[in-house]
């Protein structure tokens, strides 16, 4: 039986979140509550204890998860080196049940790497990287990174209109340049590229032969949508280029899941099992 794959979790090794409570300055916790430099959040700490996460694999019948350390977290080198060594050890502990990707970096015994949308746009900046990481056949993983909300703005300004036009002006670059120079690397847009399938329309009527940003090699995961804009997401791009991701434990899995596998058996198949297995060969 294909296993289950969930591309896009998020967890916060034990020794991550004792190195985070440590800390005098942002990024820091205190108590529940996240301080970084663009905010203060309120989480459940509790989702990141990788027995938790287990189980919570087990409840929404995943068999692996991706786990990832989202740029918007903002750590600072030494908090880095943290993650990849307290990771290292929670994934070689899982049985099998979580694979990781590094941050900004190619280090071995990781799946690949998560980078900020933001570092994607500077090609030329990132290319040692890129390089680096399609030779070592490790993925690439685009993710938002921080966002400063305006004066007065509602508290869900950065999820909606930030990290969305990160994700859309990162899919604009890799689609029109990066995609040819690094051919063989893959790579996954989280949250459907901040709603790229809404845009390609609008690109042909600006004369942009739409079939030509399409790469066999370019993925977009589910996280936070619906049957809407999945329906619209895949009907562009077909199951084989979809992937379940679903951002646990910042927001809610069920609705976006429920959504997947309204679809029927055989494209829950291809989305949560079939690609993400072609993406991580």
């Amino acid at each position: 039986m294909s296993r289950v794959y969930d591309v896009h979790q998020h967890l916060w090794p034990p020794a991550l979140v004792e190195a985070l409570r440590a800390r005098d300055e942002p990024p820091r916790l205190r108590g529940d509550v996240l301080e970084l430099p663009s905010g203060v959040w309120r989480l459940d700490v509790g989702t990141h204890d990788p027995e938790a996460r287990i189980a919570a694999l087990d409840r929404d019948g995943v068999d692996v998860a991706i786990l990832s350390c989202p740029p918007s977290l903002e750590l600072d080198a030494a908090l880095v080196d943290v993650y990849h060594e307290a990771m290292a050890e929670v994934v070689a502990a899982s049985a099998g049940r979580f694979r990781a990707l590094a941050c900004d970096a190619v280090v071995p015994g990781f799946a690949g790497t998560c980078v900020a949308a933001r570092t994607l746009v500077d090609l030329d900046r990132s290319a040692p990287l890129l390089s680096t990481l399609e030779r070592s056949g490790g993925i690439l993983f685009v993710h938002p990174g921080p966002e400063q909300t305006p004066p007065h703005a509602p508290s869900w300004w950065p999820a909606i209109v930030g990290y969305t036009s990160q994700m859309q002006a990162a899919y604009a670059v890799w689609t029109s340049y990066g995609a040819d120079a690094w051919p063989n690397l893959r790579v996954v847009f989280a949250i459907l590229a901040g709603g790229a399938p809404v845009q390609l329309e609008r690109l042909a009527s600006r004369g942009v032969d739409t079939r030509a940003l399409l790469h066999e090699n370019v993925f977009l995961d589910t996280a936070s949508y619906g049957p809407r804009a999945l329906s619209l997401a895949l009907s562009v791009y077909g199951v084989g280029q979809i992937v379940y991701g679903s951002d646990w434990p910042v927001i809610d899995v069920e609705p976006t899941l429920r959504a997947v596998r309204g679809f029927g058996q055989a494209v829950a198949a291809a989305v949560c099992s079939d690609t993400p297995a072609r993406l991580l060969a």
